[in-house]
């Protein structure tokens, strides 16, 4: 991370499964990369594998993983950014509830 980022936010949380949500955002110059000024993560882990994901790496837009698949992802804030991803765990708890065990 470049020393003019700023972490923001990081946190991490286990769940009764065992699972881990990790978000970490990060306050950055505005750039082509980072036309908005942050710099994010935020995953899921389910048995060691990324299940959901949110991101904006070095060279891609925002866009976010679900279940291996990637698609395109329109950020608009962080608020709505944390919104999003805690509903798609929600949804992804849901559909995969009998594999969580």
């Amino acid at each position: 991370m470049s020393p003019k980022a700023n972490l923001l936010i990081h946190e991490k949380y286990p769940d009764k499964q065992g699972n881990i949500a990790e978000i970490k955002i990060w306050i950055v110059p505005v750039s082509e990369h980072h036309p908005h000024g942050y710099k994010y993560s935020l995953v899921l882990i389910v048995k060691g594998k990324r299940v959901v994901g949110f991101d904006n790496e070095r060279g891609k837009s925002d866009h976010k993983h679900i279940d291996g698949m990637e698609l395109s992802y329109a950020f608009e804030s962080i608020d709505k950014l944390l919104t999003d991803y805690n509903q798609t765990i929600k949804t992804w708890k849901e559909k995969h509830h009998d594999h969580q065990s």
